[in-house]
């Protein structure tokens, strides 16, 4: 299955309930664990393994060339997103707000705005045993994530099959990055935390989940401070609660040492087997 872990809101525990998922189902399982979260990329804080590949990613943007150029001012028009203007006798072009349509390129009657590729970030892969850990992370300076996210997802389709359980790191909010990360996944899950920031943003992560038909799930961290103002809007809308990870000073602890939650929690660890268990079920009934 592809298991996408999102949230409404930054800080929710998207790392942490994605790095320990993970690293727990790999006990037994082929998992590759995929941070698409590529503005600012955790879960390698926490996942300890090794290097086997490493790639530059690029994007294609055009460049004017001016030799061939009729200034008939097409490009401009074609453009959706003002990465080409015409000034005077010269065009110019904004790579940052470029996305890569190549409509100004293939709709120039002179073949003046070639493609050429511009670096925007990096991917690496990791091993270690049952474990893919696939990063990403954008140049600073780039401002678009999704042309990343995009190809960074078809690095893990590329490279494993759909017998391994595929875990994806997604972006917080409910922007075009995080339709990207979770718009081919078979199932969500929405980390949240019992408080009214929690509840606001989760109820927007839903809308968008439910627009783009995906089947759900909610997981509710730092469970017992707050009220139980989420768990009854899960209980109104139909939404199954997988797992409560209780508020505890010790796994605070343990995460700002960069260290696996679960494997010194038992608490936690029944939660990530109820998560497990949930998953599973969906999977046989996907099958029958």
């Amino acid at each position: 299955m592809k298991i996408a872990i999102a949230s409404g809101k930054g800080g929710t525990g998207k790392t942490t309930l994605s790095t320990n998922l993970a690293s727990f189902l790999a006990e037994t399982h082929q998992v590759v664990l995929t941070d698409l979260d590529v503005e600012e990329p955790n879960s390698g804080l926490f996942i300890k393994a090794d290097l086997v590949h490493e790639e530059d990613k690029f994007k294609m943007v055009p460049e004017w060339a001016a030799d061939e150029c009729i200034l008939c001012g097409n490009c401009q028009k074609v453009c959706n997103f003002h990465a080409v203007i015409q000034l005077g006798e010269m065009i110019m072009v904004f790579p940052e707000l470029c996305h890569g349509c190549y409509a100004c390129s293939e709709l120039c009657p002179t073949s003046s705005l070639p493609m050429i590729p511009k670096k925007m970030g990096g991917l690496k892969h990791f091993q270690k045993g049952n474990l893919s850990f696939i990063e990403s992370r954008l140049d600073i300076g780039e401002e678009q994530a999704v042309p990343l996210i995009a190809q960074t997802i078809s690095y893990v389709e590329e490279h494993f099959s759909n017998e391994v359980i595929r875990i994806f790191d997604s972006p917080p909010g409910t922007s075009c990055p995080v339709i990207e990360a979770t718009k081919d996944a078979d199932f969500i899950i929405l980390v949240t935390e019992p408080t009214p920031f929690g509840l606001h943003d989760l109820k927007l992560a839903v809308e968008t989940m439910r627009e783009l038909k995906k089947d759900l799930g909610v997981v509710v961290n730092r469970y017992g401070i707050g009220n139980d103002d989420v768990l009854q809007y899960c209980k109104e809308e139909q939404i199954a609660v997988l797992a409560k990870i209780p508020n505890s000073r010790r796994i605070a602890e343990i995460y700002s040492q960069g260290h696996l939650i679960y494997k010194e929690i038992p608490e936690v660890m029944v939660e990530l087997e109820n998560i497990t268990s949930y998953i599973q079920s969906l999977k046989e009934k996907s099958l029958s």
